[in-house]
Order: C-alpha cells, then structure tokens, then sequence
C-alpha cells in the first residue's frame, strides 16, 4: 500500500511532494478541497464531491474549476498508489505568488490529489458508540466565511475539536451565533427522539455534507422521514439516539452527550437502520452499481 500525491499532474511519493512556501493556500488557507473514499476502489459520490468542490471554490471566487481535469488526476494518483481502498483529499488552492491579501496577487490556481491508504476509525465506536461534547466555539458566521464552503480555513474547526478532546469526547458539536445546534468540527449530526429524526436545518450554518444528504435520500427510500429542523443544545442532550456522519466514517452512533448518556447509552434501532443502509450503499458502489 502505498501515498502518491498529484499535483498539477505530476505525480509524488509522500517525499517529494511539495508546495511552495508562498502558496496562498499554506500562506492564508486560501483554498477549497473535499474528502472522500474508495469502496472497491472506487471513489464513492465522486460526482457530488466534485459539484460542490466547484461550488465552494466559485464562492470564494476561485472557480469555476475544470471538473474534467481534476478527476482525470484524481484517477492517475488512485491508480498510481493501487491500494485495495483508499482515502481520497483534493484540494485546490489559489495558487502563489506576491504575499498580500489580495487574490488578484496569485499566479494561477494548484491542484493537489492526495491518496492514501483508507484508515477507517476503531471498530468499537461502530459497535458501542462515540462521545461528543456541545462546545463553547461557535461555527462561523455565514455572513463571514460560510460554513457551505469546505475551505482550508479551519482553524474555528480544530479549535472546536481541541475543546471536546480536552473534555474528554471524540468529537464536538457546534452552535452558532444564535445558539443552535449546526455541526461537528468535522461531521454532521442527526438526532432522534419518539421516533423522530432530525438533523440541523442548512439555514442555521452548516456544510450539507454528501454523507448527510446521502443518508437522508437512503432513509427516504425506506420510507423514514427526516425533519431538517432548528435544534437546541437540549434537543441533543434529551434525545433517544443520535449518530454523526462523514465521508470517511459513514454513520457512527452517538452513546454519550457531555458525559451524559443518549437515551439507553446505546446505539438504536433508528441509528443501526441508517448504519445498515449506508452500509448497502458502500456495497452497492463497491460493485459499480452507483
């Protein structure tokens, strides 16, 4: 197995593969990338990941982004690399250049693929559950740098994180200015309680994670609805079940809020529903069928 980093083409071992100094994404964290994996080698929702790549980096007025060229990257460095799965990172950046804010200052944008060996986390967060921790670190303002955007400025995401492994927690949930509940520093969160599930409404501030909207579509078919709802602090404290997902993780059940236990202290039906679902579709990709 093996780490092969494209960038702008050019194929790297984890040796030799460098930015320059003055690359604004190293400079400012000026740049947009997305994360994803293989299932039978396969990157799965690579199309979405790409789509909204394009999005975020347009946003930031870096795109619009020659979506052709860089999963024809994506798909050298995969093949180069050759591991029974991978985890997949694509990053963009603005490029280098003169230092200064200004983005007019940058050269030409850099394209960077890395592909490593897939390290999905411990089987027993799977089979018992995670904690997570409500943290003082509030998401960014929409009005400041969009959490819609999957940028590489993320200092307000580790700071969240650095908070709920302090208190103990495997993962942190943030709020927003107003005090609603949005997302993990690097998931989303679902909760459910009397049978209903939930998930942070998109208006609130948050990253419409492929994952997210995935599960979602995967529980419409079976016919569960979700509420995309306004949920506070005590609506994931006082909840039945709750679980987070991500591109790499998938859906990890939640057992443990603030130290407190989420319903039974156990996962539940509505959280192994959606495990096994997603579960299908990784397998259903792994075939191709997707």
């Amino acid at each position: 197995m093996a780490i092969r980093v494209g960038i702008d083409g050019v194929i790297h071992d984890e040796r030799t593969a460098v930015v320059p100094v003055f690359d604004r994404g190293f400079l400012y964290g000026d740049s947009v990338y997305e994360v994803t994996r293989t299932a039978g080698g396969r990157p799965v929702d690579l199309e979405r990941h790409l789509e909204r790549l394009d999005r975020s980096a347009t946003a930031i007025l870096l795109g619009p982004l020659d979506l052709g060229l860089v999963g024809r990257e994506l798909a050298a460095t995969l093949a180069a690399a050759g591991n029974p799965e991978s985890y997949i990172r694509i990053v963009v950046t603005r490029g280098a250049g003169e230092m200064g804010l200004d983005p007019a200052l940058a050269d030409r944008p850099r394209r960077i693929v890395i592909v490593r060996p897939l390290k999905l986390p411990d089987r027993a967060l799977y089979e018992q559950g995670a904690a997570v921790a409500l943290v003082a670190v509030r998401r960014n303002l929409r009005r400041a740098v969009d959490p819609a955007v999957k940028s590489g400025n993320y200092l307000n995401n580790i700071m969240a994180l650095a908070e709920a492994k302090r208190a103990g927690a495997y993962e942190s949930i943030m709020c927003n200015a107003e005090g609603r509940v949005v997302e993990g520093s690097s998931s989303n969160l679902f909760v459910a309680r009397g049978g209903e599930l939930c998930t942070p409404a998109l208006e609130d501030g948050l990253l419409d994670g492929i994952t997210r909207r995935r599960v979602i579509e995967l529980l419409h078919g079976a016919g569960r609805e979700v509420a995309e709802a306004h949920l506070a602090p005590d609506d994931v404290r006082r909840a039945d079940e709750a679980f987070i997902t991500s591109s790499v993780r998938g859906v990890m059940p939640v057992v443990r809020v603030d130290g407190a236990a989420v319903g039974g202290g156990a996962p539940g039906p509505i959280t192994r529903e959606a495990m096994a679902l997603y579960a299908r579709f990784l397998a259903g990709a792994a075939r191709g069928e997707l």
